[in-house]
């Protein structure tokens, strides 16, 4: 039997943060097999853009409060809040109050 290596991450606190000025922060948490998972914080100054993904993708609202277009529907977001959006779906995050935090998780 073969043992594969495995490289422990760094322990990390999820609310141990700056808020970027403009824009999201993107934190890769953990990538493993076919998950990523992603802390985003986010700035209520930002440019709103359409995504189109590949992967599917849940998110959790850890903070704060969002507003997203997912295909034609709006979608409001609020602390506890999940979402999953599936692969190919177009969706573009309208709105967000300063000093939100998402949990991203990527699944291909």
């Amino acid at each position: 039997m073969k043992l594969t290596t495995f490289k422990w991450a760094t322990k990390m606190n999820i609310f141990d943060y700056t808020v970027p000025k403009q824009g999201e922060q993107f934190d890769t948490l953990l990538e493993h097999k076919n998950v990523k998972i992603l802390r985003i914080v986010s700035s209520s100054d930002f440019e709103p853009t359409e995504y189109i993904q590949d992967e599917d993708e849940w998110v959790v609202l850890l903070k704060g409060e969002a507003t997203l277009l997912v295909g034609q529907e709006k979608k409001v977001l609020k602390e506890g809040d999940s979402l999953f959006i599936p692969a190919y779906i177009a969706h573009t995050v309208l709105r967000m109050k300063h000093d939100t935090i998402w949990i991203a998780v990527h699944i291909y």
